[in-house]
Order: C-alpha cells, then sequence, then structure tokens
C-alpha cells in the first residue's frame, strides 16, 4: 500500500471519528438545553376532561397483527386519557402525607412486594423493598419538590407523566384501589372488535397523533423544545391554525396510538420485564399500530413513556328520596 492511499484511509478515519464527536455533542447539548433550564410553556387547553373514565364491555375481540379471537370475561373500565402531570404530582402529595413515598435524594421511592422469581435465563429478580418511582432530578422532568409540596412546571399540568418507572405507574394506581390494564384490556380499548389497525382505522397522517410524521410540529406552534402534547390534542380542533383530526379509539379513548408508550400491569411467568403499549412521539407508524408493543425493565423510565389506569366497572348507587317513595 502506497503512502499515500494510507494517508487517505487514515483521513477517512479521523474525519469518521470528528463527525462522531460532533454527532454526540450535539445530543448531549440538546438535552441539556432541554431539561436544565425547563421553563413555563403555554397552556393548551384542549378541553378533554382527564378525570374521566370509559367503560369497555366484556365480550369478543381480535387481537393481535393476525387478528385471533380472543374474550374479555368482564366489562372494566379504563381512563379517558392518559395520567397527566398535575393528577400525578396531586398523587404525589397525598403519597406523601399518607407516608406511603419518601423522597431520598431527589429520587422519590416507594415499597413494592415483589414478584415471583422463576428462576428462568436472563431474569432479573425483583425483591420486595423500596423501588424508584420517579427522580427528580432527571433532566427534563416536569414535576418539581420544594421539601415540601409537590407542583408541576407551568403548561404541563395536562401534559402525560412521563420519567415514571412501573413501579411508580403501578403505585399510583393502587394508592386510589385501581390497576394498570393489561395489554389485552388496553388492546381492546384501543381497537374495538374489528381488528383495525390504528384505534381510529386504517390510515393515519401527520395530525392524526403526536409521532415521529408529526415533525415536532406542536414545537414549532409554541416556539419552545416540548416532547408531549397535552392529553387529548389530537379531538379535531384547530390549535393557532392547525387543524387536528379527530382520532379517538371505537371506545372514545384518547391518545392510545402516539404521545407516550403506556405502562401495562402483566407480570408474565420467566420475565422480568413488563410490557408498553401505543407508540410515543419518537416512533414511525407501523409502532403505533393497536398491537404494537415495547418492553423494559420495571425500574425503567423515559421522557416517552406514561401511564393510564384500568378498574372493575363502579356501581353506581341510586339515591331514593322520599317523595318517590310515596
Amino acid at each position: 500500500m502506497t503512502n499515500n492511499k494510507k494517508f487517505r484511509i487514515v483521513g477517512k478515519n479521523i474525519m469518521k471519528t470528528l463527525l462522531l464527536l460532533v454527532l454526540i455533542l450535539s445530543i448531549s447539548c440538546t438535552a441539556q438545553d432541554k431539561s436544565g433550564n425547563l421553563t413555563p410553556i403555554k397552556y393548551v387547553d384542549t378541553g378533554i376532561d382527564s378525570e374521566a373514565w370509559v367503560k369497555i364491555p366484556a365480550g369478543k375481540f381480535l387481537e393481535g397483527q393476525h387478528r385471533h379471537e380472543v374474550v374479555i370475561d368482564k366489562a372494566y373500565e379504563i381512563m379517558l386519557t392518559d395520567v397527566t402531570s398535575a393528577q400525578y404530582a396531586k398523587y404525589l402529595n397525598e403519597a406523601l402525607e399518607k407516608g406511603s413515598i419518601k423522597v431520598i435524594s431527589d429520587t422519590v421511592k416507594g415499597y413494592y412486594k415483589g414478584d415471583p422469581f422463576d428462576g428462568f435465563k436472563h431474569e432479573f429478580k425483583i425483591a420486595a423493598g423500596d423501588w424508584m418511582y420517579i427522580n427528580l432530578a432527571e433532566p427534563g422532568i416536569r414535576i418539581k419538590f420544594d421539601g415540601k409540596t409537590f407542583s408541576v412546571v407551568k403548561g404541563y399540568e395536562n401534559h402525560p407523566i412521563t420519567f415514571v418507572t412501573w413501579f411508580g405507574a403501578n403505585a399510583y394506581a393502587k394508592f386510589y384501589g385501581w390497576r394498570l390494564p393489561s395489554e389485552m384490556e388496553w388492546e381492546k380499548a384501543a381497537r374495538g372488535t374489528d381488528g383495525r389497525t390504528y384505534p381510529w382505522g386504517e390510515n393515519i397522517s401527520g395530525n392524526s397523533a403526536n409521532y415521529l410524521s408529526s415533525h415536532t410540529l406542536f414545537e414549532k406552534m409554541y416556539h419552545k423544545q416540548i416532547t408531549t402534547t397535552p392529553v387529548g390534542f389530537f379531538n379535531g380542533k384547530t390549535y393557532d391554525g392547525y387543524e387536528t383530526i379527530d382520532h379517538k379509539s371505537p371506545y372514545g379513548l384518547y391518545d392510545m396510538a402516539g404521545n407516550v408508550w403506556q405502562w401495562c400491569g402483566d407480570d408474565y411467568p420467566d420475565l422480568h420485564y413488563r410490557y408498553m403499549r401505543g407508540g410515543s412521539r419518537t416512533n414511525y407508524e407501523y409502532n403505533l399500530f393497536s398491537w404494537a408493543r415495547n418492553s423494559a425493565g420495571p425500574d425503567f423510565y423515559s421522557m416517552y413513556i406514561g401511564f393510564r389506569c384500568a378498574r372493575d366497572v363502579q356501581v353506581v348507587e341510586e339515591v331514593v328520596t322520599e317523595e318517590e317513595t310515596k
């Protein structure tokens, strides 16, 4: 090999290394800018009630990519939207007052009973003890703690809670007597009974949901680096000239595709992983399919993971007045 050829090869390798370093630095700077200086943003009212629940009937539905028929034996209720940052901050304040959580070095922790350990290859043991719910020092987190009270960075109140571990999601649900939905419950609520690909049908566009092909439009509209949209944002309303499509699930649920992945409650044998559904802002169209899934350990958290809750059907007792009995 001639010296000239050697020089060209070395030069190419140096250029590749420099480009890689520039890429790493740009990613690091962007993450640092997003988080360390998280500032208030404009509050966008979607008009969607994040406190609402929807009843999902028992019965058959078509599950998975190959649409095999399965049955859910019992009706249940599921949240209309993901749990918001404001709802999670409210929970943290109530849980702190009751002593069911503790704050240690910017980390919110609470007790979990542990999981059965099957000793399967690569399975991690989830022992009983205190596990992290959220890390308050995480760059970009929307929850603040002043030593006494939890609050939300202004403007993010109706955005989905993020950076929450499975333990933190599960604890929220259990605190109120609810649960995280099973994957089957989540999928039926997302796609109904006809086996559709997306919660709203077979087609998708940039103003259907918050995902990669939306091209961070919400950020461009409000001139901030914002990774999520408010819950229920894609409801047919027009925001500052941008018209969304009303893309609910067959049962009327919002954000069952895109925005943030949603933790599910299943604990499968031989695994320590927990599964998520729905896809997020960073994903392509195929990640938003109603059968698509993702997984991580229960102690994992990300700016692209949130959750919603399920519960048994609530029986409302009728109040009979004295006049009605006459």
